[in-house]
């Protein structure tokens, strides 16, 4: 009886969720010139997303309690306190997974969770103020994810604080500021039910996609001036390859939801999550693989 309880929470992690995050991990590997170290890697990805990630999936979930469509699932069951359970239990296993890698990158990963909580949690709610949530998670799913995975993964400082890299790791913010409205686009009823005032919400859709259009660009074109300093042509051409169908599908959603809003749903914002996540992580593992020899 007890296991039934967290058999029934489970689904709320949205373990499955975190592919969708993989792009900002895979883009911070292929940064990296000096060699890595596969051990290092796995057990970054181990400590992310499938622990840290789903920790922040739970916690959010247990304080928004949707009874619409969320992100990974349809059909969301009802939050219980044994998912809290689960998501302190998935705190502890990431922070310690972490702290065994480097105690920096543990620090990261505690600043991480904590923040992801501040953004749910009904004391304070990052999440009801647009500008100031948006502003949060793109730069804590975006750069900060992006810089904690190197270290995580043993780059060396000096490369890990290099103004290409930076600028690199300011390209995933940039991206997180053009798709994140994206993934709230099919929430407004629910979120307006809350009172959490969201970027979408506030742009409207129509706004929405036009912000994402604009933030999704100048990422575009900051990650096309820095390849080019860098000398990597052969990751410019390999991107603009992989988000040729991502470009594709973008554009026909907009026009969908601009003619007729319903089509900002949950089927649409989930493809369009799916496609980007596995192009661009799929072009950022070529460039890894590519970089260090293997090709």
């Amino acid at each position: 009886m007890i296991l039934s309880g967290y058999r029934r929470a489970l689904p709320l992690l949205r373990i499955p969720f975190s592919v969708y995050l993989m792009p900002i991990f895979w883009f911070g590997l292929s940064a990296v010139r000096e060699p890595l170290h596969v051990g290092r890697v796995v057990g970054v990805f181990v400590v992310l997303h499938l622990l840290a990630y789903p920790a922040s999936n739970g916690y959010n979930s247990y304080y928004d309690r949707d009874e619409g469509s969320i992100g990974g699932l349809r059909r969301p069951p009802k939050v219980s306190q044994e998912l809290l359970h689960l998501v302190w239990v998935f705190d502890a296993l990431a922070i310690v997974g972490a702290w065994w890698l480097s105690p920096l990158f543990a620090a990261m990963v505690a600043v991480y969770l904590l923040v992801s909580k501040a953004y749910s949690y009904e004391g304070i709610r990052l999440k009801k103020y647009p500008l100031l949530s948006t502003v949060v998670v793109v730069i804590f799913q975006g750069a900060f994810t992006f810089v904690m995975t190197q270290i995580g993964a043993g780059v060396r400082l000096t490369e890990v604080l290099s103004t290409d890299n930076l600028l690199l790791a300011l390209v995933s913010t940039l991206f997180l500021c053009g798709s994140y409205p994206l993934t709230q686009v099919y929430q407004h009823q629910e979120d307006r039910k809350r009172g959490d005032r969201t970027l979408s919400l506030v742009l409207g859709i129509r706004g929405t996609f036009v912000f994402a259009a604009v933030g999704l660009l100048f990422g575009a074109a900051l990650l096309a001036i820095v390849y080019t300093f860098r000398d990597e042509l052969r990751n410019l051409l390999i991107f603009l390859v992989a988000t040729g169908p991502i470009t594709l599908l973008f554009g026909r959603w907009a026009m969908q939801a601009w003619h007729d809003p319903a089509a900002a749903d949950f089927d649409h914002t989930m493809r369009m999550n799916q496609v980007s996540s596995l192009c661009l992580s799929a072009a950022f593992i070529a460039m890894l693989v590519w970089q260090h020899g293997y090709l």
